[in-house]
């Protein structure tokens, strides 16, 4: 599903150059939930806006779905992006303006679905967050834990290949953040292969599998997440 070989990021500027990812290797196979974690500023946003294909790695391979997507241009990786990557946020980043409907619309009509598939699709993974009864409800009317479900929806609508959540849970509290993460559970337990970053070694700990960055390196045996989450 997700193969990284030696992946380096650099970013540079006239007098300062840093290295965000330094020979970074990962493998996920299909239907894994994996988490990340690490101290600020390790490489786990970057990893994720490069596994995302938001940002280009400055060396290595990075094959997604068995394909080399390190020679795409612009227009193949947002392709490729819309159809294989769903992303979930800390923040939200729903539209104020528009309803639940709406806002999980607002991807599939980017990618040129029909009103009766668009239809057809919200409809199904609102039912799925269990927000049926609140499909014409605005953000504002909503909790924090069910702004995060219709994210959750909106990422799902276009039945992406994989998902890649970074901080799902950071905005909300105990109770709400157990809601999602059951949610993200049971999704992945329907198949959908997850990549998590959290700063909550519990949330951590219910994943497949857990791998630790720093310093832009990936370690892959994490013994104690408590520990390593205060580092």
């Amino acid at each position: 599903m997700l193969n990284m070989k030696d992946i380096s990021k650099v970013y540079r500027t006239e007098s300062v150059e840093t290295h965000a990812l330094r020979d970074f290797s990962l493998h996920v196979e299909e239907g894994e939930f994996v988490s990340v974690t690490g101290p600020s500023g390790s490489g786990k946003t970057t990893f994720l806006n490069v596994a995302g294909l938001l940002e280009e790695s400055s060396s290595g391979i990075y094959e997604l779905d068995g394909r080399d997507v390190s020679s795409l241009n612009d227009n193949e990786r947002s392709r490729l992006r819309n159809e294989k990557i769903g992303f979930i946020f800390q923040s939200f980043n729903l539209i104020p303006e528009l309803d639940i409907f709406d806002n999980v619309d607002v991807p599939l009509r980017y990618r040129g679905f029909g009103n009766a598939e668009r239809k057809k699709r919200i409809e199904r993974v609102i039912d799925i967050v269990g927000l049926g009864s609140r499909i014409k409800h605005l953000p504002s009317q909503l909790s924090g834990g069910q702004q995060q479900r219709v994210a959750i929806a909106r990422a799902l609508a276009g039945e992406p290949r994989f998902l890649l959540a970074d901080e799902p849970t950071g905005n909300l509290d105990s109770e709400m953040a157990e809601s999602v993460m059951q949610l993200l559970e049971s999704i992945n337990a329907e198949g959908t292969t997850i990549v998590m970053v959290t700063h909550e070694p519990n949330l951590a700990q219910r994943a497949r599998r857990n791998i630790y960055v720093r310093d832009g390196q990936l370690e892959e045996a994490v013994p104690d997440l408590q520990v390593a989450a205060a580092l």
